[in-house]
């Protein structure tokens, strides 16, 4: 499938970029694994509250001690941020799911000092509407690889995006996220005994966010990938959390991965996601095997 980057820039990534590499790949797969299996036990009566609680003990009984944001669950027209005005609104609360009601599990767990960021969409038994959300989402990987490998100006990119999403029918949701990101860098963080969190979000990460702004600012970059023109740079070596957000008449879905970006002039080696063994790319190869 054309979305499944060659994973020999992964193979050849030695010394220190390798290991720093393998380490943010083993958190990003930690969390599929729990978003999976937490999905696995969800049943009718499940409220949000509950569901983000589960991500966080799976993820504790694994080691995890801090976070760049504390585990979200939304459900039913929720996942699609339907009247979301305020951040306050994006936290669990006690919505209940019901059959056939979509759901999103987003976490952001630190493990020894690596960080990830995902999201994984799924539904209470068939959910037609999300189902295509999600097999239309592959085109929004596919595009976003592409043109971060020409080195176009961010702002540009996150254009081309939503054009793709209203050419699909769509709307565009990580609208509604702060700032209307797409996507922000991520980094290694410091590992201590105690990791406080403000709202929700974790000190340490917080810090280095800030730390990453403040010198983005001074260069002409921003940690933020969004519409607006502190954005309208090419992309920054790093790693960075892309999360396209899609919604349709209440019903939401999206992905959320690492994108690796590096100063090669070779464009497989410019860019490439972190993983291609995600549960998302292998849905997509499995409809395209069938």
């Amino acid at each position: 499938m054309s979305s499944v980057v060659d994973a020999g820039p992964r193979r050849r990534a030695g010394g220190e970029r390798g290991r720093d590499l393998a380490g943010f790949r083993e958190v990003q797969a930690l969390a599929y694994e729990c978003a999976e299996a937490v999905a696995a036990q969800l049943t009718p009566g499940v409220t949000e509250r509950e569901a983000a609680r589960m991500q966080r003990v799976w993820l504790r009984e694994r080691g995890v001690r801090d976070w760049f944001h504390l585990p979200f669950a939304w459900f039913g027209d929720r996942t699609a941020f339907v009247g979301f005005k305020v951040p306050l609104q994006f936290f669990p609360t006690n919505r209940v799911l019901e059959p056939g009601m979509p759901y999103i599990l987003d976490m952001a767990p630190v493990y020894q000092g690596f960080t990830a960021d995902i999201g994984y969409s799924g539904s209470l038994g068939p959910n037609p509407v999300q189902e295509k959300l999600m097999a239309d989402l592959r085109a929004h990987r596919e595009l976003i690889l592409t043109e971060v490998r020409e080195r176009r100006p961010l702002r540009e990119i996150y254009e081309d995006v939503e054009r793709l999403m209203q050419r699909q029918g769509y709307a565009n949701r990580h609208r509604a996220y702060p700032f209307g990101v797409i996507a922000h860098k991520v980094d290694q963080v410091k590992e201590r005994r105690f990791n406080p969190h403000l709202f929700g979000f974790g000190t340490q990460s917080l810090k280095g966010l800030a730390s990453d702004a403040l010198h983005g600012h001074r260069d002409g970059w921003s940690p933020l990938w969004s519409p607006y023109k502190f954005s309208d740079h090419p992309p920054q070596p790093g790693l960075w959390a892309v999360e396209p957000h899609l919604g349709f008449r209440g019903t939401g879905a999206k992905f959320e991965e690492l994108l690796v970006v590096t100063d090669s002039k070779d464009p497989a080696e410019s860019a490439f996601w972190l993983d291609d063994e995600l549960p998302h790319v292998k849905r997509w190869g499995r409809e395209q095997a069938a």
